[in-house]
């Protein structure tokens, strides 16, 4: 039988991007997850109620773990998972920020560090996509060349690819809704959300959605892991804001009652995923 060929490796301007990446937003998630009541102060924005700050923190600490698991692959078919979904997240905050210039800390009266935590922000999603892009497409070239693109059936049993791909959905409807139509669609958000913080949380939603899709047709086991960690890693992060900031929460309505549902459905198609993974690593090694 003839051997099965090694992964494309993962080029080295690919790699310190995520791990860039992964270095900003853990930034951005320490202040919103752990000062959440200093935003206005020490960040780009000012986000209330806090209970939206710790839930945008632990987006962004979990997409850390995944660019950090990216950028760590040994080839591009793991660390694809990380870039895709960071390239679409970005591209969508870079429009977020741009609509909504008006409410971030530009001018001197916000104090310092809320001025240059802005032109940050700003120099950073500005920057990423379009560094992402270039270096994708020199990726790309390598994939090419290599002939190792990966094929075959999805990995995952049907039903778990069934869970991500009803994941997947959610998030990316609600959050293009979100993003469209913040207003209205934050009707059915678990707490109240601004035109900005819903456009946010919009962003965060379908990058998160676009990586469950990802994740549910891999063909790789090597690249279902970074999507399984990443999703156990959220829920964590969001049951522990919900610990400490839950009372914003009516949690009688409709929309905390699917805010937990979805949250455990993620846990448990992370969980799973990753269940999987480690008990057919040794097969796909042999």
């Amino acid at each position: 039988m003839p051997a099965r060929p090694g992964p494309v490796p993962l080029i080295r301007p690919m790699r310190w991007l995520l791990y860039i990446a992964a270095f900003l937003v853990f930034l951005a998630g320490l202040v919103l997850f752990v000062f959440p009541l200093r935003t206005a102060e020490w960040f780009a924005w000012t986000v209330n109620p806090p209970m939206t700050a710790v839930f945008l923190g632990a987006a962004y600490w979990s997409s850390a773990g995944l660019e950090i698991i990216g950028a760590r692959s040994a080839g591009w078919e793991s660390a694809r998972l990380a870039v895709w979904p960071v390239f679409v997240f970005t591209t969508l905050t870079l429009a977020v920020t741009l609509v909504h210039l008006d409410r971030f800390h530009l001018s001197p009266a916000a104090g310092f560090l809320a001025q240059a935590a802005t032109w940050a922000w700003l120099a950073i999603y500005a920057a990423v996509p379009v560094a992402m892009l270039i270096i994708t497409r020199r990726q790309l070239r390598g994939v090419q060349v290599a002939g190792r693109a990966a094929s075959g059936p999805p990995v995952l049993p049907p039903a778990l690819r069934m869970l991500l791909g009803g994941i997947a959905g959610i998030l990316l409807l609600y959050g293009a809704a979100l993003l469209a139509a913040p207003v209205p669609a934050a009707a059915w958000w678990p707490w109240p959300l601004t035109e900005l913080t819903g456009r946010a949380v919009g962003a965060w939603l379908v990058g998160l959605g676009w990586a469950a899709a990802q994740g549910q047709s891999s063909r790789d086991l090597r690249s279902v892991r970074p999507v399984a960690l990443t999703s156990l890693a959220f829920v964590v992060l969001q049951a522990i804001a919900l610990l400490r900031y839950g009372e914003a929460l009516r949690w009688q309505d409709a929309p905390a009652i699917g805010f937990t549902v979805v949250l455990a459905a993620i846990g448990v198609a992370g969980g799973w995923a990753f269940a999987v993974s480690r008990a057919q690593r040794p097969a796909s090694g042999a």
